[in-house]
């Protein structure tokens, strides 16, 4: 299929559907040689406040906070008007799996990365609204966490206008589905928990109380765990308040980790001194050895020549 805009008249050759939502339907498609993604829709309004999230992205320095934006058109089909619009396509791995393909390690590293994203977003008047590790790619070369299908970003102090319930903070009874920064940190923080919890999990009883257990029973999670009750419990003002935290406990290890990484370094330093010692009193054995060996021959060679000269004499 061939999509040609009734302004600009770019030609967009369509291959395949990436994906689609209540507000449209996103391609994978042929400019000129070059792979972009298509977004249409019949709803106008959608598309002009999609465009409006993406101009924004693109003011971000380095550009990288989600798809640049190439074009905006309708495309006349069936004597219908769509509109449509025309955005970088971002070629990584959604989330879950990079983080099972190469390690937690990289948890910290990533969720930082989006911290600064969203920072940037929340300034420009915008919550993402349905972040989840479906609307995030990671790109390699380099690693970097790329946020993907704004169709649940809002206007702050609207209404969210798209979202999942695992990642809501409404549907765990911790708070409005008013778009602020908090609802943003709330998902950030259900999004780690999901790197644990690939299968997800439905909610029993109270809310918090669910969660706090879920992170609890998890060691790796427990290490987060101050970080997380905050952005859970709304106590966060900002992304980047969280993201120094996040920073804070990366490079200063907990307690915990402390006394144990010192109790296994003490344990080394004994091990390697009984190791030592054990070696030092060995050779000294092998020495003593060597020296009793050593007057032992030369006794019975004294004995031997004291031997032979009284058979000389007699």
């Amino acid at each position: 299929m061939m999509i040609q805009g009734k302004w600009h008249h770019n030609r967009y050759t369509i291959i395949r559907e990436l994906g689609r939502g209540a507000n449209g339907i996103v391609y994978l498609a042929d400019w000129n040689g070059k792979k972009v993604a298509i977004k249409v829709s019949d709803n106008h309004v959608t598309i002009t406040s999609e465009v409006n999230v993406l101009k924004s992205f693109t003011k971000a320095q380095g550009g990288s906070l989600g798809p640049s934006l190439f074009d905006v058109d309708d495309w006349i089909y069936n004597g219908s008007q769509i509109s449509f619009y025309v955005m970088e396509f971002i070629a990584g791995t959604d989330l879950l799996t990079f983080i099972k393909q190469n390690g937690t390690t990289w948890l910290p590293i990533l969720i930082s990365q989006l911290l600064t994203d969203l920072d940037y977003l929340h300034k420009e008047g915008w919550v993402f609204g349905d972040l989840k590790p479906e609307n995030l790619l990671v790109t390699q070369s380099p690693v970097k966490i790329r946020c993907i299908d704004v169709g649940g970003t809002t206007v702050q102090g609207r209404a969210i206008k798209e979202f999942t319930e695992f990642f809501d903070r409404g549907y765990w009874g911790l708070g409005s589905r008013r778009a602020e920064p908090s609802y943003d940190l709330f998902a950030v923080a259900m999004i780690v928990i999901n790197l644990f919890y690939p299968k997800r999990f439905q909610k029993q009883g109270i809310g918090i109380e669910q969660l706090e257990k879920v992170i609890q029973d998890v060691k790796e999670l427990r290490e987060y765990r101050p970080i997380l009750m905050k952005a859970l419990t709304g106590k966060y003002n900002s992304a980047i308040e969280m993201k120094k935290e996040l920073l804070k406990l990366i490079h200063f290890p907990s307690a915990h980790n402390q006394t144990a990484q010192k109790s296994k370094y003490q344990t080394n330093k004994s091990q390697r001194t009984q190791t030592r010692n054990g070696r030092m009193k060995r050779k000294k054995q092998k020495n003593k050895r060597g020296i009793l060996e050593t007057i032992l021959i030369i006794s019975i060679v004294c004995i031997i020549y004291a031997v032979y000269i009284f058979e000389q004499i007699m």
